[in-house]
């Protein structure tokens, strides 16, 4: 299964170990049909919008795959959804609500995105 991260699960963030038995496939952005926010300690993505995302791909078991719906709180606070990938079909972590009060990343990355008010 693969798996696009665009957070704390990237290369060299908090989160990263739980991909260490993944096979990092390469870098990549989403086509820009989302809002990408700055949450304080981790990001997420709500559709619609018009940001593409910058991130990660990688090929994970079912088991990793569980973790990260845990990690992610699934259904609870996101939900899967699909991204066609040039390595193929891939889920992404999606918010199951828009936030609030957030801060939008308009240049597509994190943690070093242009932030402004919502």
């Amino acid at each position: 299964m693969l798996v696009f991260v665009y957070g704390t699960l990237k290369r060299g963030e908090r989160n990263h170990h739980f991909l260490k038995r993944g096979q990092y496939l390469g870098d990549w952005q989403t086509p820009p049909c989302f809002a990408f926010f700055d949450l304080g300690a981790y990001p997420g993505l709500y559709r619609p919008g018009n940001t593409a995302v910058q991130g990660e791909l990688y090929r994970v078991s079912p088991a990793i795959m569980a973790q990260l719906d845990w990690l992610e709180e699934v259904p609870r606070v996101y939900r899967r959804e699909w991204l066609v990938t040039p390595w193929g079909r891939a889920v992404v972590y999606v918010l199951q609500r828009r936030p609030r009060r957030a801060r939008t990343l308009e240049a597509g990355r994190w943690p070093d995105g242009y932030r402004r008010e919502v």
